[in-house]
C-alpha cells in the first residue's frame, strides 16, 4: 500500500492521541512518498508516550507538512520520491509497525546502492525543517551537572582534562553537604521553572533525597526491571535462529509490562527506561554506562533546563556471559576505573548539551564527590583558568549561572 491510499480507520491501533493526530494530518501524509512516511510515523505512533519536546517537535512539523502546496511538497520530497522500493516493501505492514520497516528499508537501500541518496536526502529534509519550524526559546539558562568519583578515597591523576580548556577549575572547593547542595539548587530551578520533565536527577546508584518536582531515574531502582530483562535476554537466546537481529527486534518490542514496570510510576517515564535499558550498550550491567546513556538520551529527547547526573561505581569487567548471567549481586565494584569512565563521560554530557538550543548561554558543573576539585563553564567564566578561591559548590552554581 501507498501513503496516497491511507486512510482514518487504517489507524485504529494507534494510542488516543497519535490517532488524533495522524486522522488531523492525513491529507499532508497522503502526499508524501513511501521511503518517508514510515520514518514519520515510527516517531508519532509513540507521541503518547513522549516528553513535551519530542511532542512539540512534532507537531510544529506535521503543520509545517500540512501547510505546503503540492508544489512545495514536490520540492521538499523528491529526492526521496526519486528511491526505489521493493513490492515487498509496499506490502508491508509499515502503518502498525513502521520501525520493523524503517530496519528492512535500510537493508534495502544498503543492498541497492541507494544508502548514500537516502541519507543525503533526509540531512537536507532535516536542514530545512530546521529553518521552516526554528527551536522554541529556552526560559532559562542551561545547566548540565555531574558528580563523579562516589567512593574514591584519592586519586593523584589530573581530572577534567578534557573540560578545562572550556572553563574554570576550582582546586579548593568546599566539600561539605555537597551533594545536597547542588539537589537543592537543582529543586530551586525546578520550583521557579516548573516545565514538566524540564529538570532531572540521573543516579547510577542509589538516588539520594531529593525534591518530587525532579524526574528521577536511577541504577538501584531499576534493579528489578534489569534483572527481568537480563532473564529474557538469556531465554530468547536459546531459541533456534535467534541472533543479534533478530534480538535487536525482540528487544525494540518489549514494553513495561515485560519487565514489570507496568500498573506503577510514570508511563512516559516507564517507556523512557525501557528503552534506556534494551537500546543503550551496557546500560543493564554498568553503571557508569547506565548514567552516561541516560544523560544522553535525556538530553536528546527531554531536552531538559536543568540534569543533575550523579556517577556511582561500577562492578569490574567479566566475561560477557557471566555479565549477562544477571549473577551481580555481589560483584566486586571497580572505583578507580569508574571515576575514570565517569570524568570521560562528564565531558560526553557536556557536548551533547551544547548540541542543544541555547548552548552559547549553557552552564555546566564537574564535581569530584567527596574533594576540593571542581570545574565550572558559563558565559561569565575565563576559560582554561585555574582558581584557588575558596568556594562552596552553590557559589560554583552561581559562577557559573550568573
Amino acid at each position: 500500500m501507498l501513503p496516497q491510499d491511507l486512510k482514518a480507520e487504517q489507524f485504529a491501533g494507534y494510542p488516543p492521541q497519535a490517532r488524533k493526530l495522524v486522522v488531523a494530518h492525513l491529507d499532508a501524509l497522503q502526499q508524501l512518498p513511501l521511503s518517508f512516511v514510515p520514518s514519520l510515523l515510527r516517531e508519532v505512533i509513540d507521541y503518547d508516550f513522549k516528553f513535551p519536546t519530542e511532542r512539540s517537535a512534532i507537531d510544529r512539523e506535521l503543520a509545517n507538512l500540512s501547510s505546503l502546496s503540492p508544489a512545495g511538497v514536490k520540492d521538499w520530497f523528491q529526492a526521496f520520491s526519486q528511491l526505489t522500493l521493493s513490492s515487498k516493501l509496499e506490502h508491508f505492514d509499515w502503518i502498525n509497525q513502521p520501525a520493523q520497516f524503517v530496519e528492512q528499508l535500510s537493508a534495502h537501500l544498503w543492498t541497492t546502492h541507494q544508502l548514500d541518496g537516502f541519507r543525503k536526502a533526509a540531512i537536507a529534509y532535516g536542514e530545512r525543517l530546521q529553518s521552516a519550524v526554528p527551536p522554541e526559546p529556552i526560559p532559562v539558562r542551561r545547566l548540565g551537572i555531574a558528580v563523579i568519583g562516589q567512593g574514591v578515597a584519592s586519586y593523584d591523576a589530573p581530572l577534567f582534562r578534557n573540560l578545562r580548556p572550556h572553563g574554570a577549575f576550582f582546586a579548593k572547593v568546599k566539600p561539605d553537604n555537597g551533594l545536597e547542595l547542588l539537589l537543592n539548587a537543582v529543586a530551586a530551578r525546578a520550583k521557579a521553572h516548573p516545565v514538566p520533565y524540564g529538570h532531572w536527577y540521573v543516579d547510577g546508584g542509589q538516588e539520594a533525597d531529593h525534591s518530587p518536582s525532579l524526574a528521577c531515574v536511577s541504577y538501584r531502582a531499576l534493579e528489578p526491571a534489569r534483572a527481568a530483562l537480563l532473564h529474557n535476554i538469556q531465554t530468547e537466546l536459546q531459541r533456534p535462529g535467534m541472533g543479534p537481529e533478530e534480538l535487536r527486534t525482540h528487544l525494540a518490542r518489549l514494553l513495561p509490562a515485560d519487565l514489570g514496570m507496568e500498573g506503577s510510576g510514570d508511563a512516559v517515564l516507564n517507556r523512557f527506561q525501557v528503552k534506556l535499558l534494551t537500546e543503550g550498550s551496557g546500560s543493564q550491567i554498568f553503571s557508569t554506562t547506565f548514567a552516561q546513556w541516560t544523560a544522553r538520551e535525556a538530553l536528546r529527547r527531554a531536552q531538559p533546563l536543568t540534569l543533575l547526573v550523579r556517577f556511582a561505581p561500577r562492578q569490574r569487567q567479566k566475561p560477557m556471559n557471566e555479565l549477562l548471567s544477571g549473577g551481580q549481586s555481589n560483584a566486586e565494584l571497580d572505583f578507580t576505573g569508574s571515576l575514570i569512565d565517569a570524568d570521560m563521560g562528564a565531558y560526553y554530557n557536556w557536548l551533547n548539551q551544547q548540541r542543544l538550543p541555547g548552548s552559547e548561554q549553557s552552564a555546566f558543573l564537574v564535581w569530584f564527590e567527596g574533594h576540593s576539585q571542581a570545574l565550572a563553564i558559563g558565559p561569565s567564566l575565563p576559560r582554561g583558568t585555574t582558581s584557588n578561591t575558596i568556594a562552596d559548590l552553590g557559589e560554583l552554581l552561581s559562577l557559573a549561572t550568573g
